[in-house]
């Protein structure tokens, strides 16, 4: 019984440990929600999830100390509870960024990202009116673009220099003109019309040499912040899942040893009680 009592202590502490991972992943994604992906509902699920997880293993870790079998009886179900969100949440997650991918260029190392090739949920959340303004607000504010900047000598990089470098989404999309507009490079968010043919991209229009405005309404950028949501999601997700792996075998054993408890509890009175009868009295004369 107290060996049963101890493995499930250990167990529930191996829980609450496993929470500091999932929460931290929820805060990573609070912190590029404020100055990368600019998408600040997305980190709440997982924030709750790690939380929920630490105050039931400790419920747990406190009934598996005291034999308290209602703590014990909560946190077997509040556990499942919790298993089941975060099963729900990662197949959610994978199934909103299932689409899209960025788009090789020629003589480019970067890649571009077109807004047709994102659809479903997140794809209308970000392109709607509403979030996109505070998106486009978040973008220009954290100074992302402003950042790409790269001086030799006082003078900025030549343009073969910017085109071998790897970008991020959002710095691809929202900080320069597609290049199939056949814009000539300045600088890396300033860009003249080119003299040769413009492509047909309605990106090419919207862009312009204002610092304060760039490529912030191309479709181009909504893409570059949906490539970024789905890196940032796949890689909690890795973890998301490791991590479930982990809390499903801890929650069975967790299972088998409060059943064995019980079994004790339910065994040991009727056991003594045969153990007597079985020993016949003694009779002094």
């Amino acid at each position: 019984m107290r060996t049963s009592n101890h493995l499930i202590g250990l167990l529930n502490f191996l829980t609450f440990l496993l929470s500091i991972p999932i929460l931290g992943s929820g805060i990573w994604l609070s912190s590029r929600a404020n100055t990368t992906d600019c998408l600040r509902f997305l980190q709440w699920p997982i924030i709750v999830i790690g939380a929920s997880i630490m105050v039931i293993s400790l419920a747990g870790f406190a009934g598996a100390c005291y034999r308290n079998t209602f703590l014990m009886y909560l946190y077997l179900w509040a556990m499942f509870l919790v298993i089941a969100t975060l099963v729900g949440f990662i197949i959610f997650a994978y199934a909103v960024t299932d689409k899209g991918s960025g788009r090789s260029v020629v003589n480019r190392a970067y890649l571009e990202y077109r807004l047709d090739d994102y659809s479903g949920w997140l794809e209308e959340r970000v392109s709607s009116t509403g979030y996109w303004s505070k998106i486009r607000a978040c973008i220009r504010d954290s100074k992302v673009c402003a950042k790409m900047g790269r001086n030799i000598g006082g003078v900025p990089e030549s343009a073969d220099a910017f085109y071998l470098r790897k970008l991020s989404p959002i710095q691809s999309g929202c900080c320069k003109p597609p290049t199939e507009c056949g814009n000539v490079y300045v600088n890396e968010t300033v860009w003249t019309i080119g003299g040769g043919l413009v492509g047909s991209s309605l990106d090419c229009n919207r862009w312009s040499n204002d610092q304060q405005q760039l490529c912030y309404d191309c479709d181009s950028c909504k893409a570059g912040v949906l490539a970024s949501l789905k890196k940032s999601w796949r890689k909690v997700s890795v973890i998301n899942i490791v991590i479930l792996i982990i809390l499903v075998i801890v929650y069975v054993v967790a299972c088998a040893a409060f059943r064995h408890n019980r079994k004790i509890d339910n065994d040991e009175p009727y056991g003594e009680t045969r153990m007597e009868k079985a020993q016949p009295s003694r009779i002094h004369f």
